[in-house]
């Protein structure tokens, strides 16, 4: 890969240690003669990455996600340094981001390219999830009915507290705590996982890349909480359509060249167990 020149810093402030390890990469990345800047504003500029060759996202998952839209739509890669509990995004621990970060200003890394979802409601709001999609009723205690097609035909009607439409990368996320499958961050595809559904044979689906689907609302006088990345609310009225797709831009990931998934998700899921002789 490239060097990297010119590299943007988000830094979570409120995270322990976060600034200090902000002030030992720039230094390292003036070092070799990068231009840095840095910001602690939430959210983003949304011109904060012109002209960036990459941005460097200092705090936890949640920090990641906030930037993460931005990043797509202007195609700069984030480099993720863990500053709170998973960190199944930002992966590199504060140790590994001051030993290899000389080694990534030189462009020894590769780039994962992730699906984010696109999500519109009846008003015409839209935004990019990288996580999930949440659907439910306005005031949270409401069980709700939620009619799903997809591609125009009906899946079916969900009688449930709500709705997650999952990325494959946020599949570790609020899908995983509901019951929903874990899937390889390679994956094009969209989960639909039901939240405490009223019938015991819903379960999770899984929809192809090109699916298109639309969501509406049996529910008499519902309003819908549209929830994206478990961040930022769009509204859906009765007689709304919600409409989700995989979006056609995607989210470059800095990634060591020996990064390996399953380690990670073994890391952080405390996943335990082994083989023995011949079993």
């Amino acid at each position: 890969m490239s060097s990297l020149r010119s590299i943007a810093f988000v830094v979570n402030a409120q995270k322990s240690g976060a600034a200090e390890i902000a002030g030992d990469l720039m230094k390292l990345a003036e070092g070799v003669g990068a231009t840095v800047k840095e910001t602690h504003a939430f959210p983003v500029p949304a011109d904060f990455l012109n002209d960036c060759d990459a941005c460097c996202v200092i705090g936890g998952d949640g920090t990641m996600l906030g930037v993460a839209r931005i990043a797509a739509e202007a195609g700069v890669p984030l480099i993720g340094v863990n500053r709170g509990s998973l960190g199944f995004l930002t992966t590199f621990s504060a140790e590994e981001a001051r030993e290899h970060f000389g080694s990534l200003l030189a462009g020894e890394f590769k780039i994962a390219e992730r699906v984010l979802l696109s999500c519109s409601t009846g008003s015409n709001q839209t935004d990019l999830a990288l996580n999930d999609v949440v659907i439910k009723d306005e005031k949270h205690f409401r069980l709700v009915r939620l009619a799903v097609h997809a591609d125009g035909k009906l899946v079916t009607t969900y009688s449930c507290d709500g709705l997650i439409f999952s990325s494959p990368t946020g599949s570790t996320a609020y899908n995983l705590s509901a019951g929903g499958p874990l899937i390889h961050p390679d994956a094009e595809v969209v989960a639909l996982t039901p939240i405490c559904p009223h019938t015991l044979s819903n379960r999770s689906i899984i929809f192809q890349q090109d699916v298109k689907l639309t969501i509406t609302t049996e529910s008499d006088q519902t309003c819908l909480l549209v929830v994206i990345d478990g961040q930022r609310n769009l509204r859906s009225f009765e007689g709304d359509t919600i409409k989700i797709s995989i979006a056609p831009q995607r989210l470059k990931l800095v990634q060591r060249a020996n990064f390996d998934h399953f380690t990670i998700v073994r890391t952080k899921l405390k996943w335990t167990g082994g083989v023995t002789n011949g079993h």
